[in-house]
This record gives structure tokens, C-alpha cells and sequence, in this order.
């Protein structure tokens, strides 16, 4: 008899990148080992459109409170899962009940999934209403309950493992077989070179790390500096442009860029970082610059597949060579792409994402 899995997601499926990226575009490998599986999404695609956006709140309400019904009627159907994949939390506001129940009332296999450090604190205009609702404490009890975790990196396994030393590292990947470079980035005579960010509301404050940078450079070269997001960033540089992110033309707005940039602050939150920005850049050839925080110290080679960039005056004689250098470039995006392909591809890291259901 086939083993069958139970995803619980937060979001739909396909339209937040740590589901993407750590185990979405692993199905149909699942499929091919001979797995069936179900996903349920907290949040549905009617809450979704607006969870983010001003006002709303009664609908946004509802939308959770729909949440908890699915999840409550799910319990009904359990028997007929081997595993429960549980990606960050079943349920985003009050203590784990719905883990408990499905540990050690039902007694599945829970494997615990999570990318960023979120026992911690972390509250952004979006979320401020809920935050005290979040109960962050859970996270320890969902590692103990847990037949396996999944977490992304070095900093988060450590932590992890406090609680069970059933924890696997899974990296975030990228699948190479499909994240290929729409158009040429050859830089013509007056072009202007495109330094770019890509990421999503909760990390656009970090653009204020390098803002005053970009602000001197934008001075003396010709450049467009790229943010693709769901929402505008609140920088003031002549040479931004916005990209409002889309699924549908993410590669195609991906490798408008010529570097890529991630800057962080270095601090407990962002040590739970998983280095997706940096591997987005790098997996399409493009050369990256990041803070040397966290996994970014694992991934890039300070000077083979990249740079990592710990103060402002860093930061800026880096971009500034990267510039005036197209060689360069390639070079280090040729290295950065190889990188990616051999240690935080999805065809690198299939075995061992299988694994966790073993």
C-alpha cells in the first residue's frame, strides 16, 4: 500500500516562496518514489488576496476563523496519512492544539518543517494586531512532539536539536531543471547595470542597510536599482525602479538583474535566514553580494562565487568593482551558478529531502 502525506501549509499552495522553494517542488518527485499526498492551507485563496493588504479586517477574520474550521474538521480524516508535513505551524495564533492532538492523541508522524527562527519575536506593521496572539513557545513543543524535523539551516538545526535529535538539515533549493535564464544579460555600451533585491514585505526593511550606498553609487554611475516585491519599498533613490512580484514572470524579471544583492542585519532573526535570495541570484548566474550573516557564510565563497559585504564601505567598493567589471561577473556568476547545481539544487538534495520519510 502506498504511504500517504499530509501537507499543512500556511498559504496556498505556489504563492509564498518558503513553501515553493523547501518542499512544493518536491512533489512530483514524491510522486515518482510512489507517495500519495494531500496539502490543506490554512489561509485560503479569498483570505490571501487581502492578507496583506490595508483594512479588510472583518474579512481577514473570517478568513482565519475559516482556517481553524478546516483544520478542526481535518482531524476527522487522519487516519489515512503515514505522515503529517507540517511547514512552520498548523494553525498561526494560539497555543499548538492542533499538533498535540495529531502527535500524541492520534499518534501520526509529524514532520516539522521551518526556515527561519520562528520561536523568536518578529513583528511587522502587518502583523502587529496578532502578534501577541502568536504564541511563539510552541515551536519547542512541536520539536518534541515531532518524528522528524526539517529545518534550513546549521543555526536553526542547533536549536532543534535541544528538543529532538531527530532533526535533518534541508536546505532551501532551487530546481535548476527549471529556473533557467530568460534573456541575455549582456550589458551593451550605455546601458545602465541593474543592481536588484527580490524578497517580500517582511524583508524589505533591510534595503535601509544599503540605501545610502546605492544612494552614492547611483551618483557617479549609470545604474537602475530593481526591487521586485509585493509591496513598494519605502527607500528614496533616483534610480529605483519597482517590480511588482508575479509567479508568472519571475525568471523573466530575475534576469533583468546583474547583481544581486541581500543585506542583513546581523542578529538573532536574520541568523535563521536561509540564504533563498542568494540562491535565487545565484542559480541564474548572477553574481551576489550579501551580509555575512547566517547560512550566506555557507554559501558564498567571499570572492569565488560572490562577495559578502559586512560594512557600508564594503558594500560599496564591491559594486563599484562589479560595475566597472563585466568579466568579473560572469566569472563569479559562472562559479555561483556551479555552486547551487551541486550543493542547494533540488537534484542535489533529493535523497536526502527523501529521508525525512523513511
Amino acid at each position: 500500500m502506498k504511504q500517504k502525506i499530509l501537507f499543512l501549509t500556511p498559504y496556498p499552495l505556489g504563492v509564498a516562496p518558503s513553501q515553493r522553494f523547501r518542499f512544493e517542488q518536491y512533489f512530483e518527485i514524491l510522486k515518482e518514489k510512489g507517495f500519495d499526498f494531500d496539502s490543506q492551507s490554512f489561509i485560503d485563496e479569498q483570505t490571501w488576496e487581502i492578507l496583506y493588504l490595508k483594512g479588510n479586517l472583518t474579512k481577514k477574520v473570517i478568513g482565519i476563523f475559516r482556517g481553524f474550521l478546516r483544520r478542526f474538521y481535518l482531524l476527522f480524516f487522519l487516519k489515512k496519512y503515514h505522515f503529517i508535513f507540517i511547514h512552520r505551524e498548523a494553525a498561526p495564533l494560539f497555543p499548538p492544539v492542533f499538533e498535540f492532538l495529531m502527535a500524541k492523541v492520534f499518534q501520526k508522524k509529524i514532520i516539522y518543517d521551518f526556515d527561519d527562527a520562528i520561536w523568536l519575536p518578529n513583528t511587522s506593521k502587518q502583523n502587529r494586531i496578532s502578534a501577541f496572539l502568536k504564541f511563539h513557545q510552541k515551536v519547542n513543543w512541536i520539536c518534541r512532539w515531532a518524528y522528524k524535523i526539517s529545518a534550513g539551516n546549521d543555526y536553526l538545526c542547533a536549536y532543534a536539536r535541544q528538543f529532538n535529535p531527530n532533526t535533518l538539515l534541508n536546505p532551501t533549493t532551487i530546481d535548476m531543471s527549471h529556473h533557467q535564464k530568460s534573456n541575455s544579460q549582456e550589458v551593451q555600451a550605455g546601458d545602465k547595470i541593474v543592481i536588484g533585491w527580490t524578497g517580500s514585505h517582511s524583508t524589505l526593511k533591510y534595503l535601509h542597510e544599503i540605501e545610502q550606498v546605492i544612494k552614492e553609487i547611483e551618483k557617479n554611475y549609470p545604474i537602475h536599482f530593481l526591487v521586485i516585491a509585493n509591496q513598494k519599498p519605502e527607500i528614496q533613490l533616483d534610480s529605483l525602479i519597482f517590480l511588482s512580484w508575479k509567479k508568472e514572470s519571475e525568471i523573466e524579471d530575475l534576469s533583468k538583474i546583474h547583481i544581486g544583492i541581500m543585506p542583513l542585519t546581523d542578529d538573532e532573526w536574520a541568523k535563521g535566514k536561509c540564504g533563498f535570495k542568494a540562491l535565487q541570484y545565484m542559480s541564474l548566474g548572477i553574481p551576489t553580494l550579501a551580509s555575512p550573516v547566517g547560512v550566506n557564510t555557507t554559501i558564498i565563497q567571499d570572492g569565488k562565487n560572490g562577495f559578502l559585504c559586512d560594512r557600508a564601505e564594503v558594500w560599496r567598493e564591491k559594486l563599484v568593482l562589479l560595475i566597472e567589471n563585466e568579466s568579473l561577473r560572469a566569472e563569479l556568476g559562472k562559479n555561483a551558478q556551479q555552486t547551487v547545481e551541486k550543493y542547494f539544487s533540488v537534484q542535489a538534495n533529493k535523497e536526502n529531502f527523501l529521508r525525512l520519510f523513511s
